[in-house]
């Protein structure tokens, strides 16, 4: 079973909540940190390190004594459309960090003056804290394939295990990455207009992609209700609610997990688990 944990914006809760979830599960967990531009998971499980991998795409390479780019020829930079090669004097320029590794331009080449090289553009770490398998990806300084590295760190996932998904905030590429083939969703948000308006934002990418959810509320003020309201108005399941316990943001600071800090807060994330469980069968 594959739990993402979603939102709309960023700061409302969704590594506390796939954490807790993780820790609060009384089965082997893999947990997968796929916010790999800002991977923060590890601040909480500070597990022991079993495996790192490099995650790497295959670039062009131009071997020159095939290339006819002198005279006049310029497929390749015709046909990426990313800019990635440019055709500015004898031999074509590659911008590495801007190729997206899909081997057009080697198609394109009719001298087949493209050979195909390796380029490192993360990291994939695994680590294990007592029943959780943490799978963490990580973009080098600088990448921008982020949903390439979530891609290719949901390759690591066993799917006879409960599999807990940390997506990036918002609504763009890398969080439809981490959310396609998951069983459910779990939108994090919090009682704000802010909260609100990008919880809207999350529903609809949700819906869009066919993937049965329900919302948890962080840092629950009793009078401030809209996110309540909304929910009934669209039907949504509220799930649970964590109030706003300044214990709790106390134990963030501290990079302790709520349930470890806690633990009356245990059996409110093994209500949400079992919840989920129900919703997805």
């Amino acid at each position: 079973m594959r739990i993402a944990v979603a939102s709309g914006k960023g700061g409302t809760g969704k590594t506390t909540v796939s954490v807790n979830l993780a820790l609060a599960a009384d089965q082997p967990v893999q947990l997968l940190d796929c916010d790999v531009e800002e991977p923060n998971v590890h601040l909480f499980l500070k597990g022991t390190d079993e495996q790192t991998s490099k995650v790497s795409i295959l670039i062009p390479e131009i071997i020159e004594d095939r290339c006819t780019a002198a005279d006049g020829c310029d497929l390749c930079s015709e046909f990426c459309e990313f800019g990635a090669i440019a055709c500015l004097g004898s031999i074509p320029m590659v911008m590495a960090d801007m190729c997206h590794g899909c081997g057009g331009c080697k198609r394109a080449c009719k001298q087949k003056a493209i050979r195909e090289v390796p380029y490192s553009i993360g990291t994939i770490r695994q680590s294990r804290f007592d029943h959780i398998l943490l799978i963490e990806g990580k973009m080098d300084i600088g990448m921008s394939l982020s949903s390439t590295i979530i891609d290719r760190a949901k390759e690591g996932i066993d799917d006879t295990a409960l599999a807990i998904l940390d997506s990036p905030p918002g609504t763009a590429c890398p969080a439809v990455a981490t959310m396609k083939g998951c069983d459910f969703a779990v939108l994090t948000t919090e009682p704000t207009p802010f909260g609100l308006n990008d919880l809207k934002l999350a529903v609809d990418m949700t819906r869009a992609l066919c993937v049965p959810f329900g919302v948890v509320i962080n840092r629950v003020e009793k009078h401030y209700d809209c996110i309540n309201r909304y929910c009934t108005q669209e039907g949504i399941d509220i799930l649970a609610e964590i109030p706003d316990d300044r214990r709790i943001a106390e134990s963030y600071a501290n990079g302790i997990p709520i349930i470890k800090a806690l633990p009356e807060y245990k059996a409110l994330f093994g209500a949400l688990l079992n919840q989920i469980k129900e919703y997805a069968t």
